[in-house]
């Protein structure tokens, strides 16, 4: 029996759980004012980027998943932005000995200011500063400094203060926040002023002023003033990139799975590595695993190792390459990978390649038993009344990229998980999306929606994965299964540049017991401990609709500043 440090909640109108208490209160706030779930989720995604803008940028990232009362199928709005058109695909070969430097080379399109506003366009009722408000205000007024913002930017003082832009609002009295202090982003807030001022100005309806804002940031001066500062330092983004920016909408890719339906995004993030896990277990069973026993554990780690191979040896920005996701997703794949599990020993590598066409499996450095993923990304899900669902995995730190100065806004990063040689699937090209972590997901069963994700770079998919077999095949509650022990593999090349290899690492929770170390390490993984209550082992959050009792239900992650509030 797992000792709860945060109650489930529930209410019978509507829940809200996001990686930082402010962000919950935003979304709450929305839909005590009449919002639906999408208004309430843009509000909350919004303010993540403001009170954890060392995880989120309000510039950066950000797929979101949507479904609406009715929908069988979820939409994804992907919010991730493409490599400037003017980049060389071998630049980083070239020019930097096939790493990607810290700095304005490795920025591409922000793609949340779109995503946000086309939600709202296409599935929200309110205007844009209805829902960005309470962001605009925490920016003007200021937050309490909480720890894990201490702790990142401690951990990453050098890079902040190897811009002066941005060692002037993420180091003020030139020293690191202290937990308590009042942290406050005067450029952002005039930002966020200047946005609404486009929005009022508008002639027309909502839509109107949706698109004028949406002008204003990728059309207008201030796009012109994120362009130039980026040209200045060095970058290759232009005001045609920015302009011809748009978002791409599709269907999210659902599979058959523990009794209902699983909704992941596409091959342009790692999405899919959820779904390829889970069917592999189905056809391994997990029916006499007791949960985080060794053998449970010993089958996930190795079946998480099939599906990130898949990942490295196929994923990129589907516009661009073939992923053979009907393949890799096939029932025959998934027993041609478990064939090449041993129940009783670890691999203590990344698996093969097992499809004809994969691509060259690049060099990438060996790393410890300290792996140290870059910090980044949140998480929001909600449900409101009508049972409108709403899933988005905001992300983009703050650190290697300097921000641009008088507005506040850290152009997004996400090229650094783009591979060096374009020759990869997920190698830099022209008008290419990075391959990206964040993943936000939706599981359906009995009439019932359950919005969830975490922050956590590749833990991510890991983390979804073990709470999603907590909830629904052990049949925990909700917040049970979010605050479970978790374990992670980091047998495979890294998401983020270096890309660094772990060969066999397992990392454990203190919650799992020394006796399943000891077995996990002789059947050949390399053990290691988090501390207790890491944030690296994510912060999932989750909503839950419960039509036979007509309640919402909401769960936080205690491993991050997450809550949960249902009304």
């Amino acid at each position: 029996m797992i000792t709860l440090t945060r109650p489930e909640v529930a209410g019978t109108r509507h829940a809200v759980s996001a990686g930082h208490y402010l962000a919950t209160v935003a979304a709450h706030d929305v839909l005590a004012a009449g919002g639906n779930a999408v208004d309430a989720g843009v509000a909350a995604g919004i303010t993540l980027g403001v009170v954890q803008p060392d995880l989120v940028n309000v510039a950066g990232v950000a797929p979101i998943m949507i479904r609406m009362a009715g929908m069988e199928v979820p939409i994804t709005i992907d919010g991730l932005g493409v490599w400037p058109a003017l980049i060389p695909p071998s630049h980083f070969m070239d020019r930097h000995n096939g790493t990607i430097p810290d700095g304005v080379e490795r920025i591409v399109v922000p793609g949340a200011p779109a995503a946000w506003l086309d939600a709202l366009a296409r599935f929200g009722t309110m205007s844009f500063r209805d829902v960005a408000n309470a962001a605009a205000r925490h920016a003007r007024d200021g937050f309490a400094v909480h720890p894990l913002l201490v702790d990142t930017i401690t951990e990453y003082e050098d890079g902040y203060r190897a811009f002066p832009s941005s060692a002037e609002v993420y180091l003020p009295h030139g020293r690191v926040p202290r937990v308590g202090e009042r942290f406050v982003q005067s450029d952002l807030a005039t930002t966020f002023e200047r946005l609404f001022a486009a929005e009022r100005t508008a002639d027309g309806n909502r839509a109107a002023g949706l698109q004028a804002v949406r002008d204003a940031f990728y059309r207008g001066d201030l796009a012109a003033e994120i362009v130039d500062f980026v040209q200045a330092e060095g970058g290759f983004l232009t005001r045609e990139d920015m302009a011809s920016y748009r978002c791409r909408m599709e269907p999210a890719l659902g599979m058959e799975t523990l009794g209902g339906q699983l909704f992941v995004c596409g091959a342009w993030c790692q999405g899919p590595v959820l779904a390829m896990a889970l069917r592999q277990l189905e056809e391994a069973r997990l029916e006499g695993l007791a949960h985080n026993s060794p053998d449970y554990i010993h089958l996930l780690v190795e079946v998480l190792d099939n599906a990130f191979a898949d990942r490295e040896y196929h994923f990129g920005d589907p516009a661009s390459v073939d992923v053979p996701l009907e393949r890799l997703l096939s029932p025959d794949h998934a027993r041609a990978r478990l064939a090449q599990i041993n129940r009783l020993c670890a691999r203590g590598g990344m698996p093969g390649r097992l499809l004809e066409g994969d691509s060259p499996h690049a060099q990438v450095p060996a790393g410890d038993d300290d792996p140290r993923p870059e910090p980044d990304t949140s998480y929001v899900a909600v449900i409101d009344a009508a049972g409108n669902a709403f899933s988005a995995t905001p992300s983009d730190g703050s650190w290697s990229v300097p921000v641009v100065p008088g507005t506040g806004l850290v152009p997004s990063s996400r090229g650094s998980q783009s591979r060096p040689d374009p020759r990869h699937p997920s190698g830099v090209y022209p008008g290419k999306r990075p391959r990206l972590t964040p993943n936000p997901a939706m599981f359906a069963r009995d009439g019932d929606v359950m919005p969830f994700g975490t922050p956590g770079g590749d833990v991510q998919s890991q983390a979804m994965l073990q709470f999603l077999l907590n909830r629904v095949h052990f049949g925990m509650g909700l917040q049970e299964a979010i605050e479970a022990p978790r374990f992670a593999t980091y047998n495979f090349p890294g998401s983020f540049a270096p890309f660094t290899h772990h060969h066999g690492l397992v990392k454990l929770e203190p919650g799992i017991a020394d006796t399943t170390a000891e077995a996990l390490a002789a059947q050949g993984h390399e053990i290691s401990r988090w501390p207790d209550n890491d944030w690296r082992a994510g912060g999932l959050c989750a909503v839950q609709s419960v039509a036979g009792e007509g309640l919402i239900l909401g769960g936080a992650d205690p491993r991050r500043p997450s809550y949960a509030i249902a009304t």
